[in-house]
């Protein structure tokens, strides 16, 4: 009896439909600059024109992801995906005042960033996805601002509004904390290791709301306004590169 011949078994390729879960940590980068004016003649008599600042803000991002896909036909799929990571993007500017040598200082802290995407991909081979995502992005940008006097000669202005800036001290000071919308999009390339485990690398630019900050004299005059000026930041833009691994259900 001719004994049965061996077939080879046939690779199947993994089907990308289903809910994921995952992880991801990466890198975050992005360039900001920040004008001054001011609110009333006490502050534009003591601060004279303020150049404008410019720093970069950089520092890692990690989180989570969990989305769904449905794959259409052999190399087409869509899909929705949301994902949140903690931050610790910060940048900040040190300028000094022309000749009076006071000393103006901004800073920014982001926190962490959330974003709810739709995914569109392709698929040049059965374990391996190219797509394209974009969506709304959220975050939580803090900024503080200060004008420092690091002289050792005391300053007041009387008015109303009015100051005093002591010497060797903060004469202004301002600060917000807000959670700041905005878009986000990028792409990236997703890797099916095994039938049930995806490796992703990915880039992503996220831009939130610009902010302005009032920043207020620190002391004034008893029975008057304190005066104050303004520092407008850019929009938060961020760059981010990271890489992940997600489970498919």
């Amino acid at each position: 009896m001719k004994a049965p011949a061996y077939k080879t078994p046939v690779a199947v390729a993994p089907s990308w439909t289903g809910f994921y879960v995952g992880i991801n940590v990466g890198g975050a980068w992005g360039d900001r600059s920040v004008d001054f004016a001011p609110n009333d003649p006490t502050a534009a008599s003591f601060t004279g024109p303020l150049p404008s600042a410019s720093f970069t803000s950089s520092g890692v991002i990690g989180g989570v992801q969990l989305g769904y896909n449905w794959q259409f036909n052999s190399s087409w799929l869509i899909g929705i995906e949301t994902d949140f990571a903690g931050a610790g993007i910060k940048g900040s500017s040190t300028n000094v005042n022309g000749g009076l040598a006071f000393t103006s200082t901004v800073d920014e802290h982001v926190k962490w960033l959330g974003t709810v995407r739709g995914r569109i991909g392709y698929l040049p081979t059965g374990n391996l996805l190219a797509y394209v995502t974009g969506g709304f992005a959220y975050g939580s940008v803090e900024h503080t601002g200060t004008f420092t006097n690091p002289s050792g000669v005391s300053i007041t202005v009387i008015g109303n509004p009015s100051l005093i800036c002591a010497a060797n001290s903060t004469c202004f000071a301002g600060s917000s904390s807000d959670v700041a919308t905005g878009w986000t999009l990028g792409g990236g390339l997703e890797y099916a290791l095994w039938q049930n485990l995806m490796l992703r690398a990915e880039y992503f630019y996220v831009s939130l709301g610009s902010k302005s900050v009032t920043e207020t004299a620190v002391s004034f005059l008893p029975g008057t306004a304190p005066a104050s000026f303004n520092a407008s930041y850019s929009r938060t833009n961020i760059n981010i590169a990271r890489i992940g691994l997600s489970y498919r259900f």
